[in-house]
């Protein structure tokens, strides 16, 4: 990763209080096009498609 990828982190703290917080997909699924996201005992599959789009699914 390039430092013109890497998330700013100064930006990212500068946010506004109770915004949402920023995370670049990267950081999810790594050099892969996939990753597992858990919320409340349920898997999601999130998954960077050939047309660098984004789905998630259950």
């Amino acid at each position: 990763m390039n430092s013109k990828e890497e998330p700013n982190i100064a930006a990212q703290d500068a946010r506004a209080p109770g915004a949402p917080p920023v995370v670049d997909v990267r950081a999810l699924v790594g050099e892969g096009r996939e990753a597992i996201i858990r919320h409340n005992g349920e898997s999601y599959r999130l998954r960077i498609t050939a047309a660098n789009k984004l789905i998630l699914t259950k």
